[in-house]
């Protein structure tokens, strides 16, 4: 498995991912298990996770999984869309962000995160107030890293601007959907990144199946 920098400024990480959205969908923990171990013996050491995966379970299986073997992953993780569909357990705000990292790092049995993304912009908090509390976050030794993701191409330049401005580390990388059939983010947001030196994760690769030929002509939708 090769391995790359992730943007100018970010953690080395396979150029697989592992993505954890359905690792509990069979309700089995050892299935959870097994497939993470799978992706560690082919090489993979990005495992991607979110607070909202199955509101909360998924990091607790990982961090049961991952007991002895921490170090060995970059453990990105998103924050930021409603815990339990509550409103106030959500968005990029600095009260927010140092509370659910401590969700976090509980739920992982982990003692930091190595990326923490924004999973979606937040327009209720000023970002330069969301970039601070990440900086504020990485000095504490809670995160590594702070990232983005489905930030349109204006909003990842406020946010290096308000980095820039407060002599603050900023943002290392963007995450959004890309495929053969979503190919927005060649027009602004791959250039973007480029130019700031942002690294890019892309999620739904196979568009949710689109790509994978579950879908016939005249057959029933599986």
């Amino acid at each position: 498995m090769q391995r790359t920098t992730l943007g100018e400024r970010g953690p080395d990480v396979s150029q697989f991912g592992f993505g954890t959205m359905s690792l509990l969908t069979a309700k089995d923990g050892s299935a959870a298990t097994r497939l993470v171990d799978q992706a560690l013996e082919a090489g993979i050491n990005l495992i991607d996770t979110a607070d909202v995966y199955d509101n909360g379970a998924v990091k607790e299986a990982l961090g049961e999984t991952l007991k002895g073997r921490r170090d060995s992953v970059v453990l990105a993780t998103k924050l930021g869309l409603p815990m339990s569909g509550e409103l106030q357990k959500s968005g990029g705000s600095r009260c927010w962000m140092v509370k659910a990292v401590e969700d976090s790092l509980r739920r992982l049995k982990a003692d930091y995160i190595d990326l923490y993304q924004l999973h979606r912009p937040d327009p209720k908090t000023p970002i330069e107030e969301t970039v601070a509390a990440s900086d504020e976050l990485v000095q504490a030794g809670k995160i590594r890293f702070a990232g983005s993701s489905v930030f349109p191409a204006e909003l990842i330049v406020e946010a290096q601007w308000a980095a820039e401005k407060a002599t603050e580390s900023g943002l290392v990388s963007e995450q959004a959907p890309y495929s053969i059939f979503v190919r927005g983010i060649e027009r602004s947001v791959l250039p973007t990144c480029r130019k700031y030196g942002l690294g890019t994760l892309v999620w739904s690769p196979l568009n949710g199946g689109w790509l994978t030929g579950k879908y016939r002509v005249g057959q029933p939708v599986p």
